[in-house]
């Protein structure tokens, strides 16, 4: 992978994880600071483009499964309870650019993705069965 794409794969699973760590309010505030549409809105709207309701879905699942993962007090185990959403919403986008994208280079950034999200996912789900069995 050469360091371009390392880079754009980097932010994009970066700010997956950073969009959850910044307070609701406060991405509404950066949405009308910068005359543009606040976090989880969109000038298209889901029901006018499949690719847009399919994003929308995604961001909706991951944040739903992390929000009643349940927290353990372990900062190990829940790290990794919510990571695998966090990766498996990586996925899902991935998945939607593939479906409806059309660049080679973003094409194959998202199949490398999903390789190395869902080897991550195994790789967490394996962790918990040992070190957390529930």
């Amino acid at each position: 992978m050469t360091t371009r794409k390392l880079l754009l794969a980097s932010l994009v699973v970066t700010g997956l994880g950073l969009a959850n760590a910044v307070p609701a309010w406060s991405q509404v505030d950066h949405g009308a600071m910068h005359g543009g549409p606040a976090a989880g809105q969109t000038s298209v709207l889901p029901e006018d483009d499949p690719a847009v309701r399919d994003y929308v879905d995604a961001m909706e699942r991951m944040h739903a499964a992390m929000s009643t993962m349940g927290y353990s007090g372990n900062p190990d185990v829940d790290f990794a309870r919510g990571m695998i959403p966090h990766h498996q919403a990586a996925i899902d986008m991935a998945r939607v650019v593939l479906e409806h994208g059309s660049d080679p280079e973003i094409r194959k950034l998202a199949e490398d993705v999903i390789s190395a999200q869902e080897a991550e996912i195994a790789q967490l789900e394996e962790w918990l069965r040992v070190n957390a069995p529930e």
